[in-house]
């Protein structure tokens, strides 16, 4: 299961659309202007974006190149009627992975976005990095700055999920979720504990700091917010 933003603006779409991915086992936010995707986008973690261009506040580009500044690195899928080459190539150039034109058979749709989820979450990839923290998979360990770093289980499932939402904002409710695998309301001073210390040992005096605290938002893995 993959967490989808929908950018659409037609309604029947969007809700057939949205219905469609639902059932193959996605969850979907929807969009239906540029401001409210850029806003999510910076706000919840997603693994892919669906994006239509011709938008009520504007073009589509000029959200996704805000995105893309912003520090998105998820893949994004753009699904629109315009259909000129100098369209694709101004999308792709824009920082799309993928271009998709309306009308569409939903079933390509899927396929388009299998591949892009392959391609982000690559079977092999089994090390993920940042700056100079590394965090080996099969071996769980973390190294920083060639240093190792020695965590709990717990810390270590928690730093994955930073990780693996690098530079995007979590918050308390999906590290629950998705880590605790409960709800938040039991969890929420437990969580902040595990944040506190995660980021103790992820610090020294000369490294930059990576784990930020959002205030009101939740926590984010990445560049300053």
């Amino acid at each position: 299961m993959a967490r989808l933003l929908l950018v659409e603006d037609e309604t029947a779409l969007r809700r057939s659309m949205t219905k469609g991915l639902e059932e193959e086992g996605h969850e979907v936010l929807t969009a239906v202007s540029g401001d409210e995707a850029v806003l999510i986008s910076t706000r919840e973690p997603l693994d892919c974006i669906i994006l239509d261009l011709l938008l009520p506040d504007g073009d589509g580009i000029t959200a996704l190149k805000q995105m893309r500044a912003a520090g998105l690195t998820r893949p994004v899928l753009i699904v629109t009627a315009r259909d000129s080459i100098e369209d694709r190539i101004t999308g792709l150039d824009s920082g799309a992975d993928d271009y998709l034109i309306k009308p569409f058979a939903f079933a390509e749709l899927l396929a388009r976005l299998r591949a892009l989820l392959r391609r982000n979450f690559a079977p092999g990839e089994t090390v993920l990095r940042y700056d100079n923290l590394e965090l080996d998979l099969l071996a769980r360990t973390v190294r920083r700055g060639g240093e190792e770093i020695v965590l709990t289980r717990r810390q270590f499932e928690l730093l994955e999920y930073l990780m693996q939402h690098l530079n995007q904002i979590v918050s308390r409710d999906l590290i629950a979720r998705d880590v605790w695998k409960a709800s938040t309301a039991t969890w929420t001073n437990v969580i902040d504990v595990q944040v506190n210390q995660l980021r103790k040992r992820l610090e020294r005096d000369s490294w930059k700091t990576i784990l930020h605290t959002v205030r009101g938002s939740g926590y984010k893995l990445g560049d300053p917010p």
